[in-house]
């Protein structure tokens, strides 16, 4: 089977790409990372894919103004122009409007720091403990017009200690988020998710519970 062609935005440096990029290696692995997309020109992740021999570009959101709808259009283009059948949101900080994100129905993923639906938006670890959770961890999800809130593929939970601060915390949740991303789009790229009732089911049973990082069934 063909493997899916990728294509991963970035706003930063980019370290859940890296994750993908290095899980991609596999000759196993049913996805190729085609393609690294950047809002901003000076992203440290855009010469981390470069020196792994991947195409990529920036759509600089900045010479845009306020035109939200041109900057899609030009991040949609170059998404066309690369085949890319699979987008990941990694660190993309812009807002997307419902007319992209209808493009890519059940086939653009996002990975957010915390065990949504809780803590959706910025500043997670530091709301968490804040809120003083017991546990904390990371999500990847489909992406829906409405922020942090389509369904869930996979989920990984870390405890939270005493003495935890926002960087401890973020130390051990990005940990999880390296593992996390690479197994979600493996298994979207092999057609093994799909929505029911706005609820992802995998092998047509529900998401396993946060706290199984990599259940066996689904290595």
């Amino acid at each position: 089977m063909a493997k899916k062609r990728v294509g991963v935005l970035i706003s930063g440096r980019g370290s859940n790409m890296a994750a993908l990029i290095e899980a991609a290696k596999d000759k196993n692995y049913p996805a190729e990372i085609a393609l690294v997309l950047s809002n901003r020109p000076d992203a440290g992740g855009l010469k981390t894919a470069q020196a792994e021999g991947i195409a990529t570009g920036v759509v600089d959101h900045g010479k845009f103004g306020k035109d939200r709808e041109a900057f899609e259009l030009a991040l949609q283009a170059e998404l066309e122009k690369h085949k890319i059948e699979i987008v990941c949101l990694a660190g993309f900080m812009r807002l997307l409007t419902p007319w992209l994100v209808s493009r890519w129905p059940e086939r653009m993923l996002n990975i957010h720091p915390a065990l949504l639906p809780a803590f959706k938006g910025l500043d997670t670890h530091a709301r968490a403990l804040e809120a003083g959770v017991k546990t904390h961890g990371a999500t990847v999800h489909f992406v829906t017009p409405e922020l942090d809130a389509g369904p869930i593929v996979a989920q990984g939970a870390v405890a939270v200690q005493n003495g935890d601060t926002t960087d401890t915390l973020a130390a051990r949740v990005i940990k999880i988020e390296h593992k996390l991303y690479p197994l979600a789009l493996k298994l979207v790229a092999e057609g093994r998710v799909r929505v029911a009732d706005g609820r992802c089911l995998i092998d047509g049973v529900p998401v396993p519970d946060a706290a199984q990082l990599v259940p066996t069934h689904l290595n």
